[in-house]
């Protein structure tokens, strides 16, 4: 039998045979390092810059899709109110809680729930005739004094005449008068007591002291009413005008108080709890004297004519006072304007071409905001700012509309 020679081996091979593919691994691992830094960098730079991040991010949405389809609407000159917005709460101008100043029994009772009562309307009785009684006894002893108070002045003429005859002696003279000035005292006294006791009667009779709307009845007639109880017999507050109380921060007093100063009307006014429906428009009334510490505000007080009865007391309201107003500012709507972080931007329609521009939004009113950065006249987008960038293609649907204008809304 004939063997077959053993074929060489490579011993360096047979050795470590797995080396080459190591560094092929190596150098796989390093590649997808370097790619993924280079996109990390890339990400950093558009950051960087957030107008070129939109147009990027607005280039990768529309790409391939033709020009964007969109709105304008036309920057405008025009006028604009800077408001303090503030919640307040409805106040009476006058609250009048009335008790009993007597004691009896209920009467009668005049006024009906929640009525509308005018100054000296009556509204409660109580039994008149113990007071009344008292009245005339308090005249029959003022009757009674003064007639003794004339006697004693016709005997002290008498004494002063037999005095000059030497008639009588100086201290029967002296003692009459005397007599008549004792005697004027106790009329006096009387008199005093009479007034008192028609003052008492007075109470018996309760009648409106304003114009005002009445609560809920809150006495029947036989109930027993006493002055030392301090139970209401009814409550009445006036509706028209009426008031709202609000605060505001401290930082704004000064401007306020040099225009009331200067007699400037402040136009504010009442909106719901939501913020949507403008109830009523007043004018700011006055300041309080002081700042409160604990919160760095001052109240301020507002009226209202309150002709149709919008406004109620005790309720809750936002106040929207108007400081100043903003002369020939560039207005735009805000739902133009875009942001992207701290930057704000609009879209300007140049012709068939969208130019994003950054701008700095000032006051802002009804959905209206005035800002810097556009000029009067230039049109800017004011839908599909999904699709939007910078230098894109545009088509414009509608007729340029202008932003609207709040002059007349905040005409005081």
């Amino acid at each position: 039998m004939s063997s077959k020679s053993a074929q060489p081996v490579d011993s360096e091979h047979s050795a470590n045979p797995t080396r080459p593919r190591k560094k092929r691994h190596w150098w796989v691992w390093l590649a997808v390092l370097g790619l993924f830094g280079l996109v990390f960098y890339l990400v950093l730079r558009h950051r960087d810059d957030p107008t070129q991040a939109a147009a990027a991010g607005g280039a990768r949405r529309g790409m391939g899709l033709g020009p964007v389809t969109l709105n304008v609407v036309q920057a405008k000159k025009g006028d604009i109110g800077v408001y303090l917005n503030a919640i307040g709460t409805v106040t009476p101008v006058y609250t009048s809680t009335i008790t009993s100043q007597v004691n009896g029994i209920i009467a009668s009772v005049h006024y009906k729930e929640a009525q509308i009562v005018k100054v000296g309307d009556p509204l409660v009785d109580i039994d008149p005739r113990p007071y009344q009684a008292m009245v005339v006894q308090a005249q029959g002893a003022l009757d009674r004094d003064t007639n003794i108070l004339a006697q004693s002045r016709m005997d002290l003429e008498r004494y002063r005449a037999a005095w000059a005859r030497n008639a009588i002696a100086k201290q029967t003279l002296d003692d009459q008068e005397k007599i008549v000035l004792q005697n004027e005292g106790t009329v006096k006294n009387d008199q005093g007591t009479l007034d008192y006791d028609k003052v008492q009667l007075g109470y018996c009779h309760i009648t409106a002291p304003f114009n005002g709307r009445v609560g809920l009845r809150l006495i029947d007639p036989g109930n027993v009413v006493q002055s030392a109880n301090a139970t209401p017999l009814v409550v009445i507050t006036q509706l028209q005008p009426i008031t709202i109380i609000f605060t505001i921060a401290e930082d704004y007093l000064g401007e306020i108080q040099s225009q009331l100063t200067h007699n400037v009307p402040l136009t504010v006014e009442a909106y719901d709890r939501a913020l949507l429906t403008k109830i009523a428009t007043g004018k700011l009334l006055a300041l309080d004297n002081q700042i409160d510490t604990t919160t760095g505000t001052v109240r301020l007080r507002a009226q209202f004519d309150n002709k149709k009865n919008e406004l109620f007391p005790n309720q809750f309201v936002n106040t929207r006072l108007l400081v100043r107003t903003e002369q020939n500012a560039t207005l735009v709507p805000s739902s133009a304007i875009q942001h992207n972080g701290t930057t704000a931007f609009v879209y300007v329609i140049s012709g068939d071409t969208a130019h994003t521009r950054n701008v700095r939004p000032g006051t802002e009113d009804s959905g209206i905001t005035a800002v810097q950065g556009v000029n009067p006249g230039d049109q800017v987008a004011n839908s599909s700012f999904e699709r939007l960038q910078d230098n894109a293609k545009v088509k414009i649907v509608t007729t340029p509309v202008p932003a609207s204008s709040t002059s007349e809304a905040n005409a005081p």
